[in-house]
């Protein structure tokens, strides 16, 4: 009997551990999608400025000057329509440290949007990766999941993707949207002869189909985030016009 009463005791000293952990957890979590949008916010309102809008076209002014002195790791600015996807992107020294780093380099459990540390934004680029957190919230890449629905898809308006650097602005059309196990094909950045092949592959992918041609000439943009299962991804491709 003591013995059966010693583990009681034991196993519910291990439940508020696990509960204690998990609570901590969820408030981390929160408070670092709190910080991030008012990041996001303050980030919108003083560096980026709309220049120029008509019917159908809005223009952006991204103050890279400013937000490099914030943070020397800025690339780019990103926004995908139909989604709330609207960030400046970094990229840092490996693909780990903004999985848990915010913009402004302080820890953060939600991390921020970052680019694949092997691009180099020197104009050559074949493929840009551009990663996020799937959040619950539907901040950083957690709207991205929107690209699989059919409302999405068939929405035009959605199938242009906002990327500028400070090379200038481009704007990249969808070609493929589909989820895929956790692999590093797709986000392959250095490519041979077999550029072409690798298009062909990530195209027949797509659950739904875009009707864009692309070749071996053509510039891409890829975004990516995980599933809820954290075992699959949830993959965007575009090609720079």
């Amino acid at each position: 009997m003591k013995t059966v009463k010693r583990l009681k005791i034991i196993l519910i000293i291990l439940l508020l551990l696990v509960m204690t952990l998990s609570g901590h957890k969820i408030i981390l979590y929160y408070k670092g999608n709190k910080e991030n949008e008012e990041i996001k916010n303050e980030i919108i309102e003083n560096y980026i400025e709309e220049v120029e809008t008509t019917e159908e076209e809005v223009k952006y002014e991204v103050d890279f000057e400013s937000l490099k002195k914030e943070n020397p790791d800025t690339v780019g600015y990103l926004k995908v329509n139909g989604t709330n996807i609207d960030y400046v992107v970094v990229k840092g020294s490996d693909n780990s440290f903004y999985l848990k780093h915010s913009f402004n380099r302080s820890y953060n459990i939600s991390g921020w949007i970052f680019a694949d540390f092997h691009n180099q934004f020197n104009g050559y680029d074949k493929n840009i990766v551009i990663f996020g957190h799937n959040t619950l919230d539907g901040s950083m890449f957690g709207s991205l999941k929107n690209v699989l629905t059919k409302e999405w898809q068939e929405n035009t308006e959605n199938h242009k993707v906002l990327f500028i650097t400070e090379d200038g602005e481009s704007i990249y059309e969808v070609f493929s949207v589909y989820t895929v196990l956790s692999e590093d094909y797709y986000i392959k950045t250095q490519f041979n002869d077999d550029f072409d092949k690798f298009v062909e592959i990530i195209k027949k992918r797509s659950i739904y189909d875009f009707k864009v041609d692309v070749d071996e000439n053509d510039k891409i943009l890829t975004l990516s985030t995980c599933t809820s299962d954290r075992i699959h991804r949830v993959v965007l491709h575009a090609k720079k016009l």
